[in-house]
């Protein structure tokens, strides 16, 4: 890891102790670091050395934060930038790298525990269930936002009947509800997580028919996941099958065995 190097780090859903072992060594060894304080718990922070210089970014647009983390670089400063959740998904990280890139800033990435992996956790539940679902979507839609490409339409996605993910979409649930009722079928489980693993976590739990009147009436606007599919359920369909991998009948002198 090169020290002087811009570190973009995955500050995981928010908790204190669900940074990784690197991300905690940076935040205690960085001179300066640019947080999202709309989307952290505080106590985040307490990884940081006590001299650190702690800039909250929600009030900077994107060419103010690079800006701040080229000064830092350039001043010879150790800088982290955290990002919520896992750097990979909606982190502006590629705006900001092409920018440092164009500066002559190195920089480097460091993953962190994503807000849905963290929703699941709360909700007990793994994401792909043999025979019920083997794949994931993740998406948002659009809003006040970036538009969508023209291809990632929610009724594409809503055709394969994958657990499906949807990101920054909670003000729009009973519309997106409405949209995914022909696929998923109006009885098709759906989880609302909020603020997973933060001190104020809420979850909701409903089907595609009733789940926006639960989320209206707890009145949630802001850092919430939707999790929609029959893996979501307390109990995915008892029809499904199980993993390959663990099947008593399967040959144990497979050398390159299926990991489901």
């Amino acid at each position: 890891m090169g020290a002087l190097a811009v570190q973009f780090v995955g500050a995981g859903p928010g908790a204190a102790d669900l940074l990784t072992v690197r991300a905690a060594r940076l935040l205690a060894d960085a001179d300066v670091v640019l947080y999202p304080g709309s989307y952290l718990d505080p106590e985040v922070l307490g990884h940081c050395c006590a001299t650190a210089e702690l800039v909250d970014t929600a009030g900077l647009d994107l060419d103010e934060i690079v800006g701040r983390l080229a000064t830092a670089h350039r001043a010879g400063r150790r800088v982290v930038r955290l990002v919520s959740g896992d750097p990979s998904l909606y982190s502006a990280v590629f705006e900001q790298t092409r920018r440092l890139d164009a500066a002559g800033v190195p920089w480097q990435v460091t993953p962190g525990v994503p807000a849905y992996a963290a929703a699941a956790a709360v909700l007990g539940r793994e994401l792909t269930v043999p025979l019920v679902t083997q794949s994931v979507v993740l998406t948002r839609v659009q809003a006040a936002s970036t538009a969508m490409p023209p291809r990632e339409s929610l009724a594409a996605f809503a055709a394969t009947g994958a657990t499906l993910v949807l990101h920054l979409a909670i003000t729009r649930i009973r519309e997106l509800m409405g949209r995914l009722a022909s696929d998923y079928g109006a009885d098709c489980p759906v989880a609302v997580v909020c603020r997973a693993s933060q001190p104020d976590e809420r979850v909701l739990r409903g089907t595609v028919a009733d789940i926006a009147d639960a989320v209206e009436a707890a009145g949630l606007r802001s850092a919430a996941v939707i999790l929609v599919g029959r893996a979501v359920a307390d109990r995915p369909d008892p029809c499904g099958g199980e993993s390959h991998l663990y099947d008593p009948a399967r040959d144990r002198g497979d050398t390159d065995p299926p990991n489901v």
